[in-house]
Order: structure tokens, then sequence, then C-alpha cells
């Protein structure tokens, strides 16, 4: 019998070769920061006054808004409002939701955006005769503003399509103006 002078290896130390050395570049990998966020996120309340193309006079109530903007120009909303008619039992209450494109100046400080929404729209009729709900298509423009680095304020014009159905022939087409303020939660690293 022959003797080798050289040992070959076995597939076993070869495998266990291998995931030592790819081992070492995984390892490597983890260096990069583990607590990024993807988006940019503001949550947001403020006051609504709106021109509710039922009532004569001008009603007004609250909002509430929440924003994530997954790139630097694009994001997503969604809003909520209550608008009241002091005079009478006559509401709009309104559940939007879609994209929105926004632009920054000054230093990020201030942003204005664009949004384009759809949602369902609650109408309170007078004398409490019904409360019907209607789909609606929304467009918005507006300005968010950093005043501190974790609070936004905002200024915005809305205009809401209630599209037609039963109790309003055409369709509410009611105009809002919304101020409101948000804590924002910025993308990247938190600090």
């Amino acid at each position: 019998m022959k003797e080798r002078s050289l040992r070959t290896p076995s597939h076993a130390s070869l495998v266990v070769t291998l995931l030592v050395a790819s081992s070492c570049c995984a390892a490597h990998a983890q260096a990069k920061y583990t607590a990024t966020r993807a988006g940019d996120l503001q949550l947001g309340a403020g006051y609504t006054n709106a021109s509710s193309d039922y009532v004569p006079n001008r009603i007004s109530g609250y909002s509430g808004y929440m924003t994530f903007d997954f790139t630097e120009h694009f994001g997503f909303e969604f809003d909520f409002h209550q608008a009241n008619d002091p005079k009478s039992p006559v509401y709009e209450r309104s559940y939007e939701w879609g994209g929105r494109y926004l632009r920054h100046y000054g230093h990020d400080r201030y942003r204005p955006y664009a949004r384009a929404m759809y949602g369902r729209g609650v109408f309170n009729f007078p004398f409490n005769a019904a409360n019907l709900a209607y789909n609606m298509i929304v467009g918005a423009v507006g300005m968010d503003i950093e005043v501190h680095r974790r609070i936004n304020v905002r200024a915005e014009f809305e205009y809401q399509d209630w599209l037609s159905g039963p109790g309003i022939t055409n369709g509410l087409k009611p105009m809002l103006i919304n101020v409101g303020v948000a804590y924002h939660f910025p993308a990247g690293n938190p600090r």
C-alpha cells in the first residue's frame, strides 16, 4: 500500500473553512446603524373653518391628521374633520386618505405640499332628519413650517367634492381652511 505524502482535505473541513471565511464578511456588515427610520412621520391636531355649501353661514370645528413621507417628496396622509353649525344640528364629518407631494425650502424649515385624497363624508341634516354618508374626492394645498426640531405648524386650503347621493342633488362642495400643530418624528438616525 502506498502512503500519501499530502493529505487531501475532507468535505467537512472545506465547509467549515468556507463558513469561517464568510462569517468575517457578515460580522463586518453589522457596523451599519441599526436605529434608522425609513420615513418622516408627524401626528397633528387643528382647527377647521368651512364654507359648508349647505348652510349659509360658515361652520367650524376640529381636525386631526397623520402624515408619513416615505421619500423626500412623496408621502401618505390621513385626515379627519368635524365641522358643526352653531345654529342647528347640521354637521359635516370627513375621513380622508391619499397621497401628497411636498418640497423642502429654507434648510428644510418650510415644506409646501399638495395632496389628492379619497374619503368618506358624513352629513347630518337639519332637524336631525337624516344622517347620511357619501364618498368624496379631495384636493388641498398648504404648508408645514418647522418651529422647533419636533414641532410643526400647518396652514392649508382644502376643497372637497362630495359625490351625489340621496338628499343632496348635486353633492356638497365644501371649502375648508385648516390650521394645526403636529409633533414631528423626523427620518434618519434618532437623536
